[in-house]
């Protein structure tokens, strides 16, 4: 075929038809062949695409492209995230509906997609926003509420005044909603969640099986999250009240040091402690401002210290004290039991509270070298808190003693009194699932007043979400004022009862998506067994940083949960995961409000989806940001028109010779082609089967390119099957790349199957062996000339070969030589002074 012009939209979608008519991205399950699931990360479909998303795709259409070469069968589905705030807040903001708005934006990102070449099996294609996929979320929920998983409380919530609904702990960032960036408050609600910290210790043990295949950073911020500390949990007694505050320490070893008690503004004792306080009314304001605050604020080093007195104490258990007890702004009710001992000789939080409301400090942990001498510390000399380890003083009995070993014997002591335990405490909460929204998946729950809580049987689901509701410009879910939709009779009795009106948080349905995948058009069950054995897990999820705690914490305990319910067989959903860097332009993060987005569209129709592609693969490696660069793309362009030069200008030499088929050469070009060629093979199987190096593939492909210029009009006469085998080889390990080029430039090397049918190369040990190499000489760091040597040939023999040179002896005349290294087969560097 005659090439003609470069065209890269002709050629792209000439291709794109083809692959889509062949199926070729098609795949089933089949326990005969090894498998492999690629998976990035699905869209919000929020109406276009951005280069974010082209690397992300990118980089898992490489490496699908290079798995199914490598002879497995490759899972690749798209599908599209679609219920929830992003979606509900952009349809509001264009006045239109959010389905109207989700199915158009739908629609037009999957063109883009399509555009740009993926190799996904579009027939498996989802929607979290359909019927037939949220049906089966219901279901789980119905299972997770049978086993005690799902549960429904009154509890303070993170309340987003802007989006009305309530936020995840998760989804709070520095004190702001993570969508809208509006403060967020606190507000008592009655919620939906799930017991996530039932799998606490799993969740944190199984990180342990998944190191080597995730980032450690990403491993790191999961362990913090959970945040599994050990200690012990304390009883103190309310004086005059028949009352208890337990608290949970680390540190029982400085107990002998509490001087007061600080409880969280959200601890249930408040309101009974104040209950006769003569302040009442001053408590409660305070009370009712700090339960505004901020919980990531109120959590900061850096915070100033607040309370107020409530008028009672408490006993101190091991010394029989009184101590005053506070409402205190740093302390929260969502990390261990609400309440802290304060030792502010020995924590510098209540150091700062104790010295700004002049209250006592008795220090009970010694240094070493006070320890040595005699001495003891005083409390009132201490400027800060003291934290380091030492010996006990001013704790009875337990004087004398290394504070890690007296931290277990404090605590026997206490239990044998009642009043203490060993205890381990987490940093994570359970989830909250409840939006009150309206864009999500219905909550297959009923309200009855003669039997309470009632599951939506199993047979009248899916909970059909109204998509003909009026949506309200504030927000607000018009939900709980449609009588069609919350009037209902009750599965029990059959009285008139009422539908619950939240909805799912979307983590909901993007925790489990990548199941539904392997069968996505099994109606009778939502996950066929036969199909998940097979795929399950993901061998490689790619997606980014930001999803490091919501997404993957949410979806790793989906998977435990569904475990536990007799669905899946897998304890983890993700095998391996790369997070791949963000782009950025002019050193900023692409955003329209700083102008200085890059539109896909605008890159593919002047320079083609190859390119566009080439170009955002080699900027950078996957795991680094990578800096828009408008020559870079140009570049990119640049080189795919090289290599179509290239074989257009040698088409009518080229034969259909497979990569590295040529085995003979018999000049020095076609010896030197040869083991370049098989030299880009290994480098390139390397660098892609370690850590996904495409930028250093493409370069050792330009190189072989490169080589093949210098060489072309020496061997087209005598030995074009070297340029044949090397050319096929160049567009072969090009292809996962630039896929449409390359499948052009392979028919025109004469070959009538699809490049998509073939394997990847091999290289040949042998040809990497080469009977001369050329040496780079160097005086004092800088280059003075070339020569030819035998291959490993002997020190000696390499040092006089490079002396000999005419224009090193200009260098090194009337000069000593001071010391000669030589890197075998590459460089010697002549030092002289």
């Amino acid at each position: 075929m005659a090439l003609g012009k470069y065209s890269p939209e002709e050629i792209e979608l000439k291709w794109q038809d083809i692959w889509k008519e062949s199926g070729c991205f098609q795949v089933e399950t089949d326990p005969s062949k090894p498998k492999y699931y690629v998976l990035e990360m699905f869209p919000y479909p929020s109406g276009k695409i951005h280069m974010g998303h082209v690397r992300n795709y990118s980089i898992g259409d490489v490496v699908a492209r290079f798995k199914t070469m490598q002879g497995f069968n490759v899972l690749h589905p798209m599908g599209w995230d679609a219920f929830g705030l992003p979606a509900e807040n952009a349809a509001i903001k264009n006045e239109t509906h959010p389905a109207d708005w989700t199915y158009q934006n739908i629609a037009e990102m999957r063109a883009q997609l399509k555009r740009l070449g993926y190799s996904y099996d579009w027939r498996r294609e989802l929607a979290t926003c359909r019927p037939e996929y949220y049906k089966w979320e219901q279901k789980f929920f119905l299972k997770f509420l049978e086993k005690g998983l799902a549960y429904r409380k009154d509890s303070p919530q993170n309340w987003c005044p802007t989006c009305n609904t309530v936020l995840a702990n998760e989804q709070v960032e520095e004190g702001l909603c993570w969508r809208c960036d509006s403060e967020v408050e606190q507000k008592d609600m009655e919620q939906w969640f799930l017991r996530i910290t039932d799998y606490a210790d799993e969740l944190l043990n199984d990180l342990e099986t998944l190191e080597g295949g995730w980032p450690e950073r990403v491993l790191t911020m999961q362990r913090n999250w959970i945040g599994k500390s050990y200690g012990a949990e304390l009883t103190f007694q309310v004086k005059d009240m028949d009352e208890t505050i337990d608290v949970f320490t680390t540190r029982p070893d400085t107990l002998y040091g509490a001087t007061f008690m600080s409880v969280a503004a959200e601890h249930p004792i408040v309101e009974r402690l104040i209950a006769d306080a003569p302040n009442k009314a001053e408590i409660e304001a305070f009370v009712t401002n700090i339960r505004n605050m901020d919980r990531i604020k109120r959590g900061a080093d850096d915070l100033e210290k607040e309370g107020i007195f409530t008028g009672k104490y408490c006993v101190n258990p091991v010394t029989g004290k009184d101590i005053p007890i506070f409402v205190a702004n740093f302390v929260l009710m969502g990390y261990g039991t609400g309440a802290v001992m304060a030792v502010p000789a020995h924590d510098q939080r209540d150091f700062e509270f104790a010295t700004k409301y002049d209250l006592p400090k008795q220090a009970v942990i010694n240094p070493p070298e006070l320890h040595d001498k005699g001495e003891k510390l005083d409390a009132g000399s201490l400027t800060e808190a003291y934290t380091a380890p030492g010996f006990l003083i001013h704790s009875g009995e337990f004087d004398g003693m290394p504070n890690e070993d007296a931290k277990k014997a404090i605590v026997e002591h206490l239990d044998k009194s009642g009043k203490g335990k060993m205890a381990v405490n987490y940093r994570l909460r359970d989830w909250n699932v409840s939006r009150q929204r309206f864009w999500g998946a219905p909550i297959p729950v009923i309200y009855c007043k003669e039997c309470g809580v009632v599951p939506v049987p199993e047979d009248q689901l899916p909970v059909l979400l109204p998509e003909d509701a009026q949506v309200r410009k504030d927000g607000k879910s018009p939900l709980p004022t449609m009588e069609s939709f919350v009037n209902c009779d009750c599965p029990k009795c059959g009285k008139p009862a009422r539908r619950e009106t939240d909805t799912f948080d979307t983590f909901f349905e993007s925790s489990w998506y990548y199941m539904r995948y392997c069968d996505p058009r099994n109606e009778a069950e939502p996950l066929g067994a036969e199909h998940l054995d097979y795929w399950m897990n993901v061998d490689q999820y790619i997606g980014g940083i930001e999803h490091a705690i919501l997404h993957l914490l949410y979806s790793r305990f989906f998977t435990k949960a569904l475990r536990d319910c007799g669905y899946v067989k897998n304890a983890e959903p993700f095998a391996n995961l790369l997070t791949q860097g963000m782009v950025l332009k002019d050193g900023g993060k692409m955003s329209k409000s700083k102008g200085n987005v890059v539109d896909p569209n605008a890159m593919i129709n002047r320079y083609g989806a190859d390119a566009t592609r080439l170009f955002i693969l080699f900027a950078s490696p996957p795991v680094k940001e990578l800096e828009w660069s408008d020559q870079g793309i140009d570049g990119a362009y640049r080189f795919l028109s090289r290599l179509w030069r290239l074989v257009e200008e040698l088409e009518d030499v080229l034969t259909p010779l497979t990569p590295a088929a040529h085995q003979t050469p018999g000049s020095e070009a076609a010896k030197s082609l040869r083991f370049k060629e098989h030299d880009t093979i290994r480098r390139a199987t390397r660098d892609i089967e370690n850590e996904f190096q495409f930028n250093t593939v493409i370069a050792a492909i330009m190189e072989l390119v490169n080589e093949l210029y210098q060489v072309k009009d020496e061997l087209k006469e005598t030995e074009p099957a070297a340029l044949s085998s090397a050319i096929a080889t160049a567009v072969t390990l090009l292809s996962p790349v630039a896929p449409h080029i390359c499948e052009e430039l392979w028919a025109a090397l004469g070959h009538t199957a699809h490049l998509t049918t073939q394997s990847w190369p091999t290289y040949d040990e042998k040809a990497l062996v080469l009977d001369e190499v050329t040496m780079v000489v160097q005086v004092n760091g800088k280059v003075r000339g070339k020569f030819e040597a035998p291959n490993n040939a002997p020190q000696a023999e390499v040092e006089k070969l490079a002396l000999e040179l005419e224009n090193v002896q200009k260098f090194t005349e009337g000069k000593t030589v001071r010391k000669v290294i030589v890197i075998p087969n590459k460089l010697v560097n002549i030092v002289v002074g």
